[in-house]
């Protein structure tokens, strides 16, 4: 690999540690009882509420209409992606060192595939999370499902439910662009 790109994907690696300082995703509500709002951030290893008790906030609305505890103990995931992002680091800043452009192409390929499984799992977990209500709610509509959105708004009954990806998300973007740059320039100066 040839030093700039060498250097690239240093850089790309050593941003992934960011990951585990800011948050992977938010999702918002706004609701009339609630003026200033209330949020959820996920994390690689964690679920925290925007505010002190906005969790608690949250999962006692959520009793009211069936849906789900949110209790972070029970989301196995967030025990495998700390793992997962500490691979990624380790893969990469062996790709600064001694990788090959075959090498870093798997780096990137697996980039991809797991966030693209992240993304499915998180549409799941929402899936199952707004589907799956308790029967014995107290407060059943029915036909109702209260799935919030992976990406952007959606409506449910009076609150409005912003889902988008927080500042770790786009961390591991540029990473990964910062990657594939090392490869177009790594080609450019091998072919010059």
């Amino acid at each position: 690999m040839h030093p700039t790109s060498k250097k690239l994907l240093f850089v790309s690696a050593i941003i992934l540690i960011g990951v585990f300082f800011f948050p992977l995703w938010n999702i918002n509500l706004e609701a009339p009882q609630y003026p200033e709002g209330l949020g959820l951030r996920i994390w690689v290893n964690q679920i925290t509420g925007l505010k002190e008790n906005d969790l608690q906030n949250i999962n006692g609305l959520n009793h009211y209409i069936g849906m789900k505890h949110i209790d972070p103990d029970d989301i196995p995931e967030l025990k495998i992606m700390p793992f997962a992002i500490g691979f990624m680091i380790a893969f990469g800043l062996f790709n600064a060192i001694k990788g090959s452009r075959q090498t870093v192409l798997i780096w990137i390929i697996l980039f991809v595939i797991l966030g693209a499984i992240g993304l499915y799992d998180f549409y799941m977990w929402e899936y199952n999370y707004g589907h799956n209500l308790d029967p014995n709610a107290p407060i059943k509509i029915p036909g109702m499902t209260y799935q919030p959105p992976l990406i952007g708004s959606k409506q449910l009954l009076n609150i409005n439910a912003i889902s988008l990806p927080s500042i770790s998300a786009f961390i591991i973007l540029v990473s990964v662009g910062l990657a594939f740059t090392a490869l177009v320039i790594d080609r450019k100066k091998n072919k010059g």
